[in-house]
């Protein structure tokens, strides 16, 4: 007896699937290299797979989906003019931070954030501007915007007895930010 093969044709290339390469999910074949999340073009597996409507996509973009979406329509939201995605407000609530970083500005997610006086900062860039120390919310002084340690503000104000040139600094400071 001679082996047939099959006659099932794949959903996303319509070719013909053998035995050897296939794979079903929701009733619908594939082979196995085609099985791939519609979006990011990830190969997917029967456990890390969600599908809607038919079309695959792997879990992470699924969710994403939802939370950019409010719903679980087919389509991502597209860009606006200036290149930027629209968020709807029930959505934001999920999709991360946008927060950034008053001393790096990158951006600065939830767990290695830091707030103070308004500002937000990775913890690892909440340092003294003069020496660098690792600064914590008891053992900082902030002046006109820059950050320093408890120490370091006291020699600042011990070399004219003012803080008249730190802040004249600070202004040069920002102005030089600006300007780039």
């Amino acid at each position: 007896m001679a082996f047939s093969g099959t006659q099932d044709k794949c959903k996303a290339c319509e070719k013909t699937v053998h035995f050897v390469d296939l794979l079903s999910a929701d009733g619908v074949v594939y082979h196995k290299t085609c099985f791939r999340c519609s979006h990011c073009k990830g190969t997917l597996s029967m456990c890390n797979y969600s599908s809607m409507d038919g079309v695959l996509y792997c879990k992470p973009h699924f969710e994403q989906l939802f939370k950019e979406t409010g719903s679980f329509s087919k389509k991502f939201p597209t860009g606006t003019k200036s290149g930027e995605r629209t968020v709807s407000k029930f959505s934001s609530m999920f999709s991360g931070t946008q927060d950034k970083c008053a001393t790096c500005k990158k951006t600065a997610y939830p767990l290695e954030k830091l707030t103070m006086e308004g500002e937000i900062y990775h913890k690892t860039c909440f340092k003294c501007s003069v020496g660098g120390c690792t600064l914590t919310p008891s053992s900082y002084a902030a002046l006109n915007g820059i950050l320093y340690c408890k120490h370091h503000f006291a020699r600042l104000f011990m070399e004219k007895g003012s803080y008249s040139h730190v802040i004249q600094a600070a202004m040069v400071k920002q102005t030089a930010a600006v300007e780039q």
